[in-house]
């Protein structure tokens, strides 16, 4: 062992058998010329002398005093430097970060080394499995040749290792605990992404949730969204919004065409109850050790709206739980975005303006994010500039686009003694340039550097052992079978019942001689109807409890708890 791997708060991560992710490889271009970045200004221990100065000075970046996680070994000048660590202080994980590279770079066992290293240290992790290949992080990881001589190279003591899991699944497609949320907790600008609506249409669908939560219609499930909206242009409900503009009967009718699709496509099962509470990704391990959360996605990689946005439902309801924490010595939570473009692509400008804000706020909440996508482009630069902490795999340049974003990616470097360009487009599976931040927050230098390998199984857990896990868990009873409790579907389909009621029992009791009508008797009004049908019976106990008020709502239209 190492004299730096001595001095490591965090334990030593250790691999798997992957023959792509821990690959070895010396090829690594020259620096450009030898001048050193500038020196993190806190006071460190100094590099082994044995290293060239540059490489000293870019180790010396990296030697913090805190708790830190080691990311692997220096690269310079084709060798891999072992006596030179590259880490990132625990401390500065909410300052969020990211993890971009080609397809095949070894960008998801990035995240499996983190999330191991970040476990171990008491820190929850929420991982989104995109792909069906991270559930391996709960079983411990095979020896073999490349990861013995991935481990001599970056100065590692491998030990294979397990972390404690618990595996979700979408709405209960797919293995997993089912993770739902009722319509009204998601809201309207949350809803309107995943229904790919237009500025007009989200205003209109803003609206109707506006009248649910005035009324205390509860919408629980699309198919309550659905009641609402068709009240809301019936001959019946038109008046209720007449006040504040009304919905246009073309609209109205796009927004529930596009929610049929939705449903057509298996959407009704992620809206509804129980709904998941966003605080049992907070919890650890008997051990201590952070609990890993595993979303597994692959029964849904064709809905990639709707999982892109549903994990951005959970940060905004993290958001509304956790109280300000301002600094701390470890985030209390770490949450890694997978294939984030899908989150950006086709974003309106209030869904990009409340991500930003999102991002921006919830570190002071000690929830920190990572977004793990190809390029940084594919992220906006508002958000880009919240992300301290960088670990960029290799880039291609096949096509001239490809050669653009290469250049605007070496551009949201730090100066570096790198020639950046040849540098990304040179690096092996398994290695990347890292710059993150110190410990007095300022940017570590950019230091090539070889990954360790992840010390649990890089590979997916089978189907039995992935359903044992599931069904041993406490929340699986909790989370496990959907409730229908009556909500604004059943209400408004009582209070049409009651109005055909009324009507028959009118033209029953209506006098044959024209005229005759009782004196005092007058038509009641829409409002005396709707509340005399019934539907205020039902209502009566969510409305005293509301007084009335209209439930108050996130940055992004979720329902505050």
């Amino acid at each position: 062992m190492t004299d730096s791997d001595r001095t490591a708060a965090a334990p030593e991560p250790v691999g798997a058998d992957g023959p792509d992710e821990t690959g070895a490889r010396d090829r690594n271009p020259a620096p450009a010329d030898s001048s050193a970045p500038p020196q993190d200004s806190l006071s460190v221990p100094p590099a082994p002398a044995s290293l060239p100065q540059p490489a000293a000075d870019i180790a010396a970046g990296y030697a913090f005093s805190g708790p830190a996680m080691e990311l692997g070994a220096l690269l310079w000048d084709g060798q891999c430097l072992p006596d030179a660590p590259i880490r990132i202080p625990l401390s500065m994980l909410n300052r969020h970060g990211l993890v971009a590279g080609a397809t095949g770079t070894g960008k998801t066992k990035t995240l499996q080394l983190i999330a191991e290293q970040l476990s171990a240290n008491g820190v929850p992790v929420f991982l989104a499995d995109v792909k069906g290949d991270v559930s391996g992080i709960s079983a411990p990881g095979k020896p073999g040749d490349k990861v013995a001589e991935r481990s001599a190279q970056v100065g590692q003591d491998w030990e294979a290792a397990g972390f404690p899991c618990e595996f979700y699944g979408l709405g209960g497609i797919g293995p997993g605990i089912p993770l739902r949320a009722t319509v009204t907790s998601f809201g309207p600008v949350l809803l309107s992404k995943v229904l790919q609506l237009n500025q007009t249409q989200e205003q209109s669908l803003g609206l109707i949730f506006h009248y649910a939560d005035s009324k205390g219609l509860e919408l629980y499930d699309l198919k309550d969204l659905k009641a609402v909206a068709g009240f809301l242009v019936s001959d019946t409900g038109k008046a209720e919004l007449k006040g504040i503009g009304g919905l246009s009967s073309a609209t109205t009718g796009v927004i529930l065409r596009s929610i049929t699709a939705f449903e057509q496509q298996g959407a009704e099962s992620f809206f509804g109850e129980p709904e998941f509470d966003t605080s049992e990704l907070l919890r650890s391990a008997p051990d201590g050790r952070g609990l890993v959360s595993v979303l597994e996605l692959p029964a849904v990689q064709d809905k990639p709206q709707l999982f892109s946005t549903f994990l951005m439902w959970l940060l905004a309801d993290l958001f509304q739980k956790l109280p300000e924490v301002g600094d701390v010595d470890r985030p209390k939570l770490v949450f890694f975005f997978d294939e984030a473009h899908l989150l950006f692509s086709g974003a309106s400008k209030a869904f990009l303006e409340s991500i930003t804000q999102t991002v921006r706020l919830i570190r002071s909440k000690g929830v920190g994010i990572f977004f793990v996508t190809q390029t940084p482009k594919d992220v906006p630069g508002d958000v880009l500039a919240q992300l301290g902490n960088r670990i960029q795999h290799a880039l291609r340049a096949f096509t001239p686009d490809d050669a653009k974003a290469l250049k605007a990616t070496v551009r949201t470097f730090p100066n570096s003694p790198y020639d950046l360009e040849d540098l990304l487009t040179g690096l092996g599976t398994g290695e990347a340039v890292v710059t993150v931040l110190s410990e007095n927050g300022a940017p570590t230098p950019v230091a090539a550097t070889r990954l360790r390998a992840p010390q649990s199984l890089m590979a997916p857990l089978d189907a039995a052992a992935l359903e044992a896990a599931v069904n041993s868990s406490l929340l699986y009873a909790r989370y496990a079978e959907p409730v229908d409790r009556e909500s604004a579907f059943e209400k408004l389909s009582e209070a049409e019942r009651a109005r055909e009621a009324a009507s028959v029992e009118a033209a029953l009791d209506a006098p044959s001689a024209k005229g005759s009508a009782r004196p005092g008797k007058r038509d009641a009004s829409l409002a005396e109807q709707v509340v005399g049908s019934g539907i205020f019976r039902s209502l009566a106990r969510s409305v005293g409890t509301q007084l009335g008020r209209e439930i108050s709502r996130s940055l992004f239209g979720t329902r505050r708890r």
